[in-house]
């Protein structure tokens, strides 16, 4: 112990009675040691996962892999018919590609467009979407106006971008010549 220290301990116990007979008590031995550790310093927290949205990551692939955000973005007016057309070919192709890969969707009925269809009586509205005049209790029958589509998988991939980055739909994109 220092020359300082055991003279501030020395001025404690001689004005503080409580910690006076304390000290006592502890050379006599009838006290123990309360004795407290120095308290851990945490671990670091670490950095929250960003929770970047499925749909962000499914954007970013059709922007990256199809250019979807771009032509959807353009102002079309100073374009003509053919060349929207030819730019959305490209676009739609490319967009199709991404979504079968992430969803591989197949049609919620076999029924052709335009044929009769029966719905169950119990026919669930996340499956059937009835139009035009419909009353009454089901079954209903009609004739299909859309086969619907249903997805067979759902592959969008994980993202491991950082927080900065989580709403990030697609880089900028810089030439160097």
């Amino acid at each position: 112990m220092g020359l300082m220290a055991a003279s501030k301990a020395f001025f404690k116990l001689l004005f503080n009675k409580e910690l006076s007979v304390s000290f006592q008590q502890l050379v006599d031995g009838k006290l123990q040691p309360r004795i407290e550790s120095t308290p851990k310093k945490a671990a670091p927290k670490p950095e929250p996962k960003p929770n970047r949205s499925d749909a962000i990551s499914l954007l970013s692939a059709l922007q990256r892999e199809a250019r979807f955000v771009d032509i959807i973005s353009e102002p079309l007016g100073d374009y003509s018919d053919a060349q929207v057309g030819a730019a959305a070919r490209d676009v739609l192709r490319d967009s199709g590609k991404v979504i079968e890969r992430m969803f591989a969707l197949k049609p919620l009925t076999e029924v052709e467009d335009g044929a009769s269809i029966e719905t169950p009586s119990n026919f669930d509205p996340a499956e059937y979407r009835l139009t035009g005049n419909v009353s009454g209790d089901g079954p209903f029958s009609g004739n299909v106006a859309h086969h619907g589509w249903k997805a067979t998988k759902c592959d969008v991939p994980q993202w491991s971008g950082n927080k900065k980055t989580e709403m990030i739909v697609a880089p900028v994109e810089v030439e160097i010549s």
